[in-house]
């Protein structure tokens, strides 16, 4: 199974992972700053900036992009619970 070095630079931490695991699933696991608020009805919260590695990373969804929008995401931000990870990324939160 293909794997990506995934970099949180917030904790300084890289590891590898197989190819479509989920931003949100990693960071959970490792301890990384990315926080959501999902379960509780709070969409975007798990908003992060994609410093390298940007086209490693599942297309956004039109659901995806919608809630970008409406929280005024910045270039090159995406929601870790969407971001399906295909490659190397440097990722921190927004």
């Amino acid at each position: 199974m293909a794997k990506a070095k995934v970099t949180f630079l917030d904790i300084g931490v890289t590891v590898m992972v197989p190819v479509g695991t989920r931003v949100i699933e990693l960071s959970e696991k490792v301890g990384a700053g990315l926080i959501y608020g999902c379960r509780e009805g709070d969409c975007g919260t798990c908003m992060m900036k994609v410093e390298e590695g940007w086209n490693n990373l599942s297309e956004p969804s039109v659901v995806e992009e919608k809630v970008l929008r409406e929280n005024m995401a910045g270039k090159h931000c995406r929601l870790a619970c969407q971001a399906q990870i295909l490659g190397d990324i440097v990722v921190r939160p927004a």
